[in-house]
């Protein structure tokens, strides 16, 4: 249990921009049983449970907006068993995503959700956003991989939601409720996870494109053309460019940095069968041609792959090193991402914001950096809020949602009036108090 001003600072604050609430107290249990404990106390005092995974939520997610118990996941990190029989994995929350995913690849088999901070963040967090990643293109995001979950209720309850089968169709589906619920049903103990074969080869490649919007185009043709890559990245100039005064130790051949150069993709193939690899390339090939570009980067070695993908997923970190800055992570159909890239910059010029864009093309995830730059403290704060409000609307006009895989959260709770209307909320209300008729389980999160 923790409970000094310095340490209640550490466990207030997660890489939401400069948000922070101070917790009463710190708890990190061992074992589900102490998890049970703790929440049973909280829920006969009515005291405010907030769920903490590695601290590396972008939503406000493990923030405890109204103080009492951060309960932390840290100490449960143990990978129980991994089940090669019957292709699944059972974990505890706390293990970090890269560790799991590296235990596995050892073994021959594969996770293949991957968020940006998949070395520092944990499973447990990974189940409370639905997390996705690169991978999410090809794989699926985590709800695809999740079959079972361990949790405690919010009366401290200890529950299974499901079984450990590949298929389930058993009543409702308490599982995939569960995921994504940003830990406001309960607080999950234990996981049991669909694995995969690992995929023995991979081809890179980075492809410069002289406009954004074709570059964003591209994307949707590459799938036209029968090719399902196991990452398909977006990135506008500025994010590369940004990257690689924040980390210079980032090689990249000099050739698809020219002055013409508005935007990359980084694209990714995998599977078992070399041979059938250079075929998917040599398509891909064929269809960016029809594009105005440069010369396309082959990725020859481990090393070079290693540093267009260090590229890649070091972008918001620098990002964020560059300025004071808000990410939304918005996402539409793929085939939608020209007109909400335009609409992106329209609503900039508006309101006299620049934007960053940069993610998951070949999902339709686009992360929008908003860089408050030379904005004045009172524009940022007062017309902002109107412009994510018009970005949130474009999105949702364009058939998209609010977040890919960030999650609402706390910061994102205002706007879900646009994608939801009065009987959708009234059931997420409905569902809310059904687990938590107290309201005690990472309140001010999701939806009031």
């Amino acid at each position: 249990m923790l409970t000094s001003a310095e340490e209640m600072q550490a466990y207030g604050h997660d890489e939401t921009e400069d948000l922070a609430f101070r917790p009463a107290v710190v708890v990190k249990p061992l074992l589900a049983s102490e998890v049970a404990a703790i929440v049973s106390e909280c829920w006969k005092n009515n005291i405010p449970v907030t769920p903490r995974g590695a601290g590396t939520g972008l939503s406000g997610g493990a923030l405890p907006v109204f103080g009492g118990v951060v309960l932390s996941l840290e100490r449960m990190n143990r990978i129980v068993e991994v089940d090669t029989a019957n292709g699944f994995v059972i974990t505890e929350p706390g293990v970090i995503t890269e560790v799991l995913q590296d235990h596995l690849k050892e073994l021959g088999w594969f996770y293949p959700p991957d968020p940006a901070s998949r070395g520092s963040c944990f499973i447990g967090g990974n189940v409370a956003e639905n997390s996705g990643g690169p991978k999410a293109v090809k794989y699926g995001v985590v709800k695809d991989y999740v079959l079972n979950l361990e949790m405690v209720l919010p009366n401290g309850a200890l529950i299974w939601t499901g079984a450990n089968v590949m298929k389930n169709a058993t009543g409702y589906n308490l599982t995939q409720l569960v995921v994504g619920s940003e830990g406001t049903l309960g607080i999950v103990t234990r996981i049991v996870l669909r694995i995969i074969p690992h995929p023995t080869h991979t081809t890179l490649l980075l492809a410069p494109f002289r406009s954004a919007a074709q570059a964003c185009e591209a994307v949707q043709e590459i799938f036209k053309a029968g090719i399902t890559p196991s990452g398909l990245e977006f990135m506008e100039r500025d994010a590369i460019d940004w990257t690689l005064r924040f980390h210079p130790e980032i090689n990249l051949d000099a050739s698809v940095l020219g002055d013409s150069v508005q935007a990359h993709l980084l694209i990714e193939l995998d599977g078992m069968d070399p041979e059938i690899l250079l075929k998917d390339a040599e398509k891909v090939a064929r269809v960016l041609q029809s594009f105005e570009m440069e010369e396309v980067l082959f990725a020859e070695t481990a090393a070079e792959k290693d540093n267009l993908w260090r590229l890649r997923r070091s972008v918001a970190e620098s990002v964020k090193a560059h300025s004071i800055y808000k990410e939304e992570d918005t996402v539409v159909p793929r085939g939608a991402l020209p007109l909400l890239l335009k609409g992106v910059k329209e609503i900039g010029s508006r309101y006299g914001f620049r934007s960053v864009c940069y993610g998951h093309a070949g999902d339709g995830n686009l992360h929008v950096n908003i860089i408050k730059g030379a904005l004045d403290e009172q524009r940022w704060k007062e017309e902002l809020p109107k412009a994510i409000r018009e970005l949130f609307t474009l999105v949702v006009s364009l058939g998209g949602a609010l977040s890919g895989e960030h999650g609402i959260g706390y910061v994102q709770k205002p706007y879900m009036d646009i994608a939801f209307n009065a009987t959708q909320l009234g059931l997420m209300r409905a569902i809310k108090k059904v687990f938590d008729p107290k309201g005690i389980m990472n309140p001010g999160k999701v939806i009031e």
